[in-house]
């Protein structure tokens, strides 16, 4: 064969490989994964009383949002938890999500 039947075929052949690791990979994952990958949805399906804050719970903003501030100048209170699971903060404007904050020991 000439040289550009066989670079066809290793060509071909590494397409072939490539379709069959990621037919393996996709079979692996689990049908939950598949439906549905978002934070969001994984959220949502957790029970009314599963929130990662609550009314009145303190709450402190990493160090990286608030550089220079000691750690009870970073600690507010919060004032109410939103539907979309960020939170209205005693003191600070604006809406807050969970990564924001350091977590609790």
């Amino acid at each position: 064969m000439g040289k550009r039947a066989n670079s066809f075929l290793g060509g071909m052949a590494l397409a072939a490989a490539g379709a069959l690791g990621t037919v393996f990979l996709l079979r692996r994952k689990k049908p939950a994964e598949l439906r549905d990958e978002s934070a969001g949805a994984r959220q949502r399906e957790r029970s009314p009383g599963d929130r990662w804050a609550r009314p009145g719970m303190s709450v402190t903003f990493r160090a990286e949002l608030m550089p220079g501030r000691e750690r009870e100048s970073r600690t507010f209170s919060i004032a109410e938890l939103l539907p979309s699971q960020r939170v209205v903060l005693r003191g600070v404007s604006g809406e807050h999500s969970e990564h924001e904050f350091e977590t609790t020991r």
